[in-house]
């Protein structure tokens, strides 16, 4: 899946449903902002049929890795400059603005939405979740992030993005741990990290 890198990719009202108020905006901002650290599972679906899973660890404000299982042979890094997106069965490394990539508003140190940077598209509450889809204005050409939260405990469970080709990407979160403190070497890339395992396991 060589789209992979666009798994991460932004929140002011519109188009409340009956079910949700003003008041579950207001929960999942202060969750958001309350958010120092998280480390979990994870498992990725694609609308095309493709699937992947491995290990994610967030540092706020915008540090994050996500480490894919074999056989798929990537690793993303970001240590808040920039995010690096490595294909080691390719062993090509490729830059990405922080900016184009929707899910990086969960890794911003202070969320408001405010209609400007973030607008809320939609909002829904059900008994067991709340689901949450926003996009921001001032970058037309990414497209929105929906997040999904279990109500009881109040927790990021997934998210959801469309990549340019119109797939839906789904990311699921499992055996989450949240504000934990996390090393800094996690968010250092390293290439040669993994790379002899890899080799071993393709051959």
């Amino acid at each position: 899946m060589k789209k992979i890198l666009l798994f991460i990719c932004g929140f002011m009202f519109a188009g409340m449903t009956a079910e949700a108020s003003q008041s579950d905006l207001d929960k999942i901002e202060n969750y958001l902002n309350n958010l120092h650290s998280l480390k979990a599972n994870f498992i990725q679906m694609a609308s095309n049929g493709g699937t992947a899973e491995g290990k994610i660890y967030i540092s706020k404000p915008s540090k994050i890795r996500m480490e894919y299982t074999a056989p798929e042979p990537l690793l993303i890094v970001g240590n808040g400059d920039y995010i690096i997106y490595h294909d080691k069965e390719l062993d090509q490394i490729t830059n990405i603005d922080y900016k184009d990539i929707p899910a990086t508003v969960i890794l911003t140190r202070k969320i408001k939405f405010d209609g400007t940077n973030l607008k809320v598209t939609d909002l829904y509450k059900d008994s067991g979740q709340t689901s949450i889809t926003v996009e921001t204005p001032k970058t037309p050409g990414v497209k929105p992030i929906t997040l999904v939260f279990d109500n009881e405990p109040f927790k990021l469970k997934q998210w959801k993005v469309i990549d340019p080709q119109n797939i839906e990407i789904t990311v699921s979160l499992f055996d989450t741990e949240q504000d934990e403190e996390l090393s800094d070497s996690l968010f250092k890339f390293d290439k040669n990290v993994g790379k002899s395992k890899s080799k071993t396991q393709r051959k």
